[in-house]
């Protein structure tokens, strides 16, 4: 970070680093969607349900 080189095994970066990210700009890609009125719901964010 910040010109630092940060050091992971795969599970580490993937759980405490890759996915957090992922789901985070995820999220607040939706939300600002959201707020500039683009009609999204919970199932667009979810996506299709399989059974």
């Amino acid at each position: 970070m910040r010109g630092n080189e940060l050091r992971f095994q795969g599970q580490d970066y993937l759980c405490g680093f890759a996915l957090p990210n992922f789901y985070f700009h995820i999220t607040a890609a939706y939300a600002i969607l959201r707020h500039n009125g683009v009609p999204l719901g919970k199932m667009d964010y979810l996506g299709q349900i399989q059974q």
